[in-house]
């Protein structure tokens, strides 16, 4: 078996390869116990080892006195080839190590270019090492215990040191579609269109013949998906379909995602993407992002120019961390980041080949990982908080400089990673944080619209936050904005939220060490009196509106919620409560939309993070009535947000952007909408929502003076007003057609 020169330097032993200029050698053993050195010039790796090497332009007597007498005869102008001799295992010399132990070693039963010694007997010209041989100093038994432990590690990512460096020979050349043909169009999922190719396409792509001869509709195809999506039983295995439709054909995949986004957004994340993340070592099958390691963190660059794909715009990084309500769930959180790009492109029209899903693997403290033989990331605790800092320093740097367009989401980080993350980079790189800003916003606009079907007028609103984490302190910091652009002092604002964690209302003096980004918003209006239950505070406070993002299921209990209608009911008649559970997946939800309607007697105003079906219930009067739930997910802010920002070219994402992301959302419903007392759109309009969202973000970023288009292009769409924006926009959706039609992508 020949062993890898990364096996060797792992090991700590000498590298067995000789060195003359650019000419490299290589040694390995032979099946008949010979060391054969091989010098190649297309052996390029670098080698602390150095020895004599004689090419063939040598005198013959150098080159016989180097190979000794057992060396052959070498004809090759391009390779010098030596053989030493090594002992044969049945008759082993006094001063080596029997190598018959080699034919055991843990690589041999994959690649093996070593076997037993067939000699009993080797010719006394064979016992001799000549004086160069690296053997000589070579512990066999020591490195045939190393290579067990090296195989083991195979098994757990890459035997190498810590933070090393990965040596690659050649770049990623990218194939233009333009010349690519056969099965690498068939292969390449961004260029398959199926069996919608025309004629035309067959011939000169040769794949007349690799395909079926019938030509179809992408719609037909589409059809023919959603019935085989329908035939599987689960909602793993339908993602599971779906993920191998997209590996296969990207434009059948986002057309089957666009017509029918209702049925398979809740499969394409919220709530199956929690289930796939907690199996998703298990599950794996292909690569379908970017696994940054720690222990390559000196590589980040040339994993980066290493994805398939030139000029990604978006990008959405996670480390696993806090992953939905499911906690760290380390390198299987890259679904995650697979999730929410397939909406960028579903919701807002994002070219699915300028997006990047990333994952950073800094270990985990999951302990089902760590003992899951399948799992696919670091074995290890976390790395120090200091460490995870540095390591993200130079992603940020290392992302900007190879993909200097991108903007970058962060996702699922914990919660105090995720503030110092936004806070550190936000004015540096163009960024953001969805579970802080991309729920803020959400929750905002949908808040809006929830305060004018109310009844309770805005300076009488008080609401309670169950949750104080990244998400629910980002929210509240939204809707404080809110309340100072409608003439509030920060300071009258913030009075109005009183945030609750699992200690109870959270105080200055609630006694113990809080957290950074709890302080903002901790009371000091109590007198000394600690609340340490929802259902105190609610009594307490009589708040008009209750906010979840706890990730816990069934908090809002029935007495809970019956509590809030009755403050809200005390205000007067015609009074609405607003119930917002917001954590996701479903199994997390403070409440569902049933209990929320029963419990209020179906005066409620609700908004969930996880997706429900209409409920019917019936009036005292026996009369019938179909409630319509609100989800307030993110879908309808960050494509937009994204979208806006790349289309502007914006230096930063600002508070301003976002923001006006919120308020773009308020002002996206239609009439009908608005009469069925929608505070969302619908979701098929997701995408007419994300239009309006991106047009509103982009000149949010022309006010900011963060926008990087020319001005000439701004005051050429004003005079047209909102229109000629709208379709600069809508032209640039990526949007997929049918025989041949090209789409447009950035």
């Amino acid at each position: 078996m020949r062993q890898s020169l990364g096996t060797w330097r792992a090991l700590g032993v000498p590298t067995p390869i000789a060195s003359v200029g650019h000419v490299k050698s290589r040694l390995f053993l032979t099946s008949r116990g010979r060391c054969i050195v091989t010098s190649s010039p297309f052996l390029s790796h670098q080698s602390p080892f150095h020895s004599r090497a004689f090419t063939s332009s040598s005198p013959p007597s150098l080159r016989a006195a180097a190979a000794g007498p057992g060396a052959r005869p070498n004809t090759n102008t391009n390779t010098t080839t030596t053989i030493l001799s090594v002992p044969s295992s049945s008759t082993p010399s006094p001063n080596h190590t029997s190598t018959s132990s080699m034919a055991s070693y843990p690589y041999s039963a994959a690649s093996s270019d070593i076997s037993t010694p067939r000699s009993s007997s080797p010719a006394s010209s064979s016992r001799r090492m000549t004086d160069f041989n690296p053997m000589n100093s070579v512990d066999i038994n020591a490195i045939e215990e190393k290579m067990k432990a090296a195989a083991l590690d195979q098994h757990r990512g890459y035997a190498q040191n810590h933070y090393g460096e990965v040596q690659q020979y050649r770049s990623t050349d990218y194939v233009p579609k333009s010349s690519a043909c056969g099965y690498q169009v068939l292969r390449e999922p961004a260029w398959n269109k199926g069996l919608s190719f025309t004629p035309d396409d067959r011939v000169s792509k040769n794949l007349t013949g690799l395909i079926p001869h019938v030509m179809e509709s992408i719609q037909t195809q589409s059809a023919r998906a959603m019935k085989m999506i329908n035939t599987r039983s689960t909602p793993i295995d339908k993602y599971l379909y779906l993920s191998s439709l997209k590996g296969q054909n990207m434009d059948l995949f986002y057309r089957v995602l666009i017509d029918n986004i209702r049925e398979l957004m809740p499969l394409v994340y919220t709530p199956t993407i929690g289930d796939v993340c907690l199996q998703y070592s298990s599950l794996y099958t292909r690569p379908e992002a970017l696994y940054i390691s720690i222990k390559q963190r000196k590589s980040i660059r040339t994993m980066l120019r290493n994805w398939p794909y030139p000029e990604p715009e978006i990008c959405v990084v996670t480390d696993g961390s806090r992953i939905l309500g499911l906690g760290d769930l380390g390198v299987n959180g890259v679904g995650i980041s697979i999730g929410k790009l397939a909406l960028y492109t579903g919701a807002a029209g994002v070219d699915p080949s300028k997006t990047l899903p990333i994952v950073l693997d800094t270990g985990t403290n999951n302990e089902d990982n760590l003992k899951d033989p399948f799992y696919l990331g670091l074995r290890h605790k976390r790395v120090s908080v200091e460490t995870q800092q540095e390591f993200m320093d130079e992603f940020m740097e290392a992302a900007t400089e190879v993909f200097p367009n991108m903007v970058v989401q962060f996702e699922d980080f914990d919660t105090e990673k995720a503030f110092n993350y936004l806070d550190r980079y936000r004015n540096k790189y163009r960024c953001f944080n969805d579970d802080i800003q991309g729920t803020g916003a959400v929750v905002l606009g949908g808040y809006i619209g929830a305060v004018n079907l109310s009844g309770v007028p805005l300076e009488e609103q008080r609401l309670v936050f169950m949750g104080a984490g990244s998400a629910g302190v980002g929210v509240a910091k939204q809707l404080v904005e809110y309340y100072t652009r409608r003439g509030l002092s920060e300071q009258q604002a913030r009075e109005k939220f009183w945030l609750v964690d699992t200690k109870g209302l959270v105080t200055r003096d609630r006694g113990d060490n809080l957290a950074e980004h709890k302080k903002y918003f901790a009371r000091t209006d109590n007198n000394g009196h600690q609340f340490r239950t929802l259902e105190e505070v609610i009594e307490y406070v009589k708040p008009s509106a209750l906010v979840g993002l706890t990730a816990t299921f069934g908090v809002f209990t029935e007495s809970t919620v019956r509590a809030l209608k009755a403050s809200v009911d005390s205000g007067g008649l015609g009074r609405r409560p607003i119930l917002f559970p917001l954590s996701n997946p479903l199994t997390k939800a403070e409440c569902t939309f049933e209990q929320a309607v029963q419990w209020t007697d179906g005066s409620v105003i609700f908004a969930s993070g996880s997706p429900f079906s209409p409920f019917t219930m019936k009036t005292p009067d026996g009369q019938a009535i179909t409630y319509h739930p609100n989800q307030g997910n993110n879908v309808y802010v960050f494509p937009g947000l994204g979208l806006g920002a790349i289309l502007s070219k914006a230096t930063h994402v600002t508070d301003e952007m976002v923001y006006t992301s919120a308020a773009a959302l308020a002002e996206s419903l239609n009439a009908e909408e608005i009469h069925k007392g929608l505070i969302y759109p619908n979701i098929e309009r997701v995408r007419d929502a994300s239009l309006v969202v991106a047009r509103e973000v982009m000149k949010a970023a022309r006010r900011e003076g963060v926008s990087k288009l020319p001005e000439s292009q701004w005051i050429e769409w004003e005079e047209w007003g909102d229109v000629a924006l709208t379709a600069y926009i809508k032209d640039r959706m990526y949007d997929p057609m049918s025989f041949g039609t090209e789409k447009a992508r950035f």
